[in-house]
């Protein structure tokens, strides 16, 4: 079984890699980004290399025998003038600059492009994972309610429009009103804004309206920056007052999915799947 090098950034999507590889008995070798990679990927091996190292980092990967890597996490796009690269990063860094200002899907293309110069294979977090991809139809016990069927139409046109101008992945639709999009703060960041709307407007815990949808954009670099859900996407949508999450399948990942499912299933929200092909 081949070592898979993980170039992690914070959130629980580089755990869940990691722990998944532990479990498989796949080694592994973790990079961990300064400054972003969270403290729970301390115990597996690898090396801690910052941002603008890839010297640095691909000498660790190459040396730690890993022919496939993994890019996965959270890593908020740097300030290029505070970087300090090393002699490989230094050379790379003007394309990536050129290529950040075509939208934060070109910088990443750019870097993948950069690793596989150096001969390493690009691998998917759900090719990583094997089951992670959102399926189509309902995950868990709660369907949504005919009422729901607008919001659902209208926020996932949103999302993709949104995607199509490389502005974000999610936006939140209550009774046809757009109550938020997604920019770079974040899915957590814009629902807790939406949580912090007049109550005339959105949902309660009690009386649960309107949807969050996510979708990729149209361009995107689907090994390294599928939208994601999690515990916290389903915790913080409910405190927004929202009646579900929707998606398109195959084209978002789900993280802790049986746990992710409980609790869905305990807050009342529905957690669906759609054609991507369906408008």
């Amino acid at each position: 079984m081949s070592r898979l090098g993980l170039i992690a950034g914070g959130g629980g999507l580089p755990v869940e890699i990691a722990t998944a590889c532990q479990q498989a008995g796949r080694p592994l070798f973790v990079v961990r980004l300064k400054g972003f990679a969270g403290v729970e990927l301390a115990g597996f091996p690898g090396a801690d290399i910052g941002i603008a190292e890839l010297g640095k980092c691909m000498r660790a990967l190459q040396g730690a025998g890993c022919e496939s890597i993994c890019f996965a996490g959270q890593v908020n796009r740097p300030d290029f003038a505070a970087l300090r690269p090393d002699v490989r990063g230094l050379k790379a860094l003007p394309g990536l600059i050129a290529a950040a200002r075509h939208g934060d899907d070109g910088l990443l293309r750019a870097l993948l492009q950069e690793f596989e110069k150096e001969g390493f294979r690009i691998e998917g977090a759900d090719e990583a994972l094997g089951d992670l991809r959102l399926p189509l139809g309902v995950l868990g016990r709660i369907s949504p309610e005919p009422r729901h069927h607008a919001d659902i139409a209208r926020a996932l046109h949103v999302a993709r429009e949104m995607g199509r101008m490389d502005i974000g992945q999610g936006t939140v639709v209550c009774e046809g009103l757009v109550l938020a999009v997604e920019a770079q703060e974040g899915t957590d960041a814009m629902l807790r804004r939406v949580a912090e709307l007049p109550g005339a407007i959105r949902g309660a815990p009690d009386a649960l309206r309107g949807v969050l949808a996510k979708a990729p954009k149209p361009i995107q670099e689907t090994r390294v920056d599928l939208p994601t859900i999690g515990l916290a996407t389903i915790q913080r949508a409910a405190r927004a007052g929202l009646a579900g999450v929707v998606g398109e399948a195959g084209r978002l990942l789900v993280l802790d999915r049986s746990a992710l499912i409980e609790m869905a299933d305990d807050l009342g929200l529905f957690v669906l799947g759609v054609d991507p092909e369906a408008s």
